[in-house]
């Protein structure tokens, strides 16, 4: 209680219960910023007109502090993160995202999808609801291009947690470096005594495709080895793969080595498990296998493949620190991180068997 004959100054939940709106939504339109455009205008006027009955007055200097902001970032997602089979691949992200946006002392708005189609989009009913925010980490496979030129040419400020393009300009990002990353994992085959070394590649020519795909073929170069086209293969299907195929590469190709590039699913390894299972193929004995990234749902019960780890939390981590930057000098030019992987050896390369060459 407020001592006697010393009037309480009126807040924002004053304002709220006069105007019959919730705190946030005055939050906002006090606030000014982008984000209250976003507030139909006559609630607005409706929160404006209860702030100057109660003789409201705005915190200036707090005001200034905040840069005119609301001290939010957001945190959309192309596609549902949360299944089963995607969980425990984009949680070490998210968990980055949220403990440095703590850190730097703002709040997380996570943005959901207004539909439970898996076809998620940022300008649903028209408008961009990133504005909610002051600026927004953006994450997910299954890229809308056509929204991420929308945002530059709005001048919204994101930054994407992995390397993407768009058709004018550039993004800002954070990624894993997986051309460096593939790059050494072909040393490290051609260490072993292996010279044909075959690729497994996805079908989607996205941009961590591409940027294997660059690594694979440093690698060879580095070691001194041409590139044989034909030992660069595709699968519509990863869960088409059997040990047939294998069969195939290493009796036509002479290959001793595969990289098999992981799927936004557990499909491809467990073909690749059904074949030791079956001892159809003998990992690393018949032909060594190195996974070019981790399955999305990784348990002590599959199998120790030789692989290498995305620094997710990290690239999280990075994702804020850079968007906080970036809003900070609103007129500063794109920019694009890439983070080192982690090696982890595994069980399934060894050195190389005795194989013809085709």
């Amino acid at each position: 209680m407020p001592p006697q004959g010393r009037r309480r100054r009126p807040t924002q939940v004053d304002i709220a219960r006069r105007a019959g709106v919730s705190q946030a939504t005055v939050s906002l339109v006090i606030s000014g910023g982008a984000a209250s455009d976003q507030i139909a205008a006559s609630t607005r006027q409706a929160v404006l007109a209860a702030a100057a009955e109660l003789g409201y007055a705005v915190n200036v200097a707090a005001r200034s502090l905040k840069g005119g902001r609301n001290r939010l970032l957001g945190l959309y997602t192309f596609e549902p993160v949360f299944p089963t089979d995607l969980r425990d691949f984009y949680y070490p992200f998210l968990l980055g995202v949220e403990e440095e946006t703590a850190s730097q002392g703002y709040d997380l708005l996570l943005f959901s999808s207004v539909t439970s189609s898996p076809d998620r989009s940022i300008y649903a009913g028209g408008t961009n609801r990133l504005k909610l925010a002051d600026g927004c980490v953006l994450l997910g496979r299954n890229v809308r291009r056509e929204e991420l030129n929308a945002l530059v040419q709005e001048d919204f400020p994101f930054v994407f947690i992995g390397r993407r393009e768009v058709d004018e300009g550039e993004i800002s990002y954070v990624g894993a470096d997986y051309v460096a990353a593939t790059s050494a994992m072909v040393a490290e085959l051609h260490r072993l005594g292996h010279r044909r070394i075959l690729y497994l590649r996805a079908i989607e020519d996205t941009e961590p495709t591409r940027d294997r795909e660059q690594g694979y073929r440093e690698g060879l170069a580095a070691a001194g080895l041409e590139v044989d086209e034909r030992l660069i293969q595709g699968l519509a299907d990863p869960a088409d793969l059997s040990a047939e195929h294998v069969q195939h590469w290493i009796g036509a190709y002479g290959v001793t080595a595969i990289l098999v590039e992981p799927t936004e699913d557990n499909r491809l390894v467990d073909a690749l498990t059904a074949m030791t299972d079956g001892e159809r193929v003998r990992f690393p004995e018949d032909c060594s296998i190195a996974l070019l990234g981790e399955p999305p749902s990784w348990t002590p019960e599959l199998r120790d493949w030789t692989r290498f780890s995305l620094p997710r939390a990290e690239m999280g981590r990075e994702a804020v620190r850079m968007l906080v930057d970036l809003l900070g000098d609103p007129q500063s030019s794109s920019r694009q991180v890439s983070i080192p992987c982690t090696f982890l050896p595994g069980d399934s390369i060894g050195p190389a068997p005795e194989a013809a060459a085709p």
